[in-house]
């Protein structure tokens, strides 16, 4: 079974943030962090090279697969902010109605910058999906 690529490493999340070319997204990202912690209670700590995350979680496929997970995490990207939201969006469609302007994958939230979204709602959607996941896995 092949290994996954994208594991919990010793990288320096603070390093990572500061390199953030652009300014507006190197805020948005520390804001972003800053509001993960408070929902989670734990540090950040980099996953692979790009992604930010937040506690953990292990998961078992049907198929036997199994790895460990951020429960919370994000990549800043060229085009938005990935914000990874692990039990995806099926629970928090009214929310969703009151956040602004973002789009959405399986498990993940796209948004240009912080002030297009009311950051109340994303602060409700993270601790949200933070207790279902703590609710639904075993987590660290």
């Amino acid at each position: 079974m092949a290994q996954l690529k994208t594991t919990q490493s010793n990288a320096s999340v603070t390093a990572f943030l500061n390199a953030i070319e652009d300014k507006q997204q190197r805020s948005d990202a520390r804001k972003l962090a800053s509001i993960m912690r408070a929902a989670t209670g734990a540090r950040a700590k980099m996953w692979g090279r790009s992604m930010v995350g937040f506690g953990s979680y292990h998961y078992v496929y049907a198929s036997g697969r199994e790895g460990d997970w951020p429960i919370v995490g994000f990549s800043p990207r060229k085009q938005n902010l990935s914000v990874y939201i692990m039990p995806g969006f099926s629970e928090f469609g009214s929310i969703l109605e009151k956040l602004g302007k973002y789009k959405t994958g399986k498990s993940c939230l796209y948004i240009k910058k912080l002030e297009d979204v009311d950051q109340k709602q994303l602060e409700t959607l993270i601790a949200r999906s933070v207790k279902h996941m703590r609710a639904n896995y075993e987590t660290t």
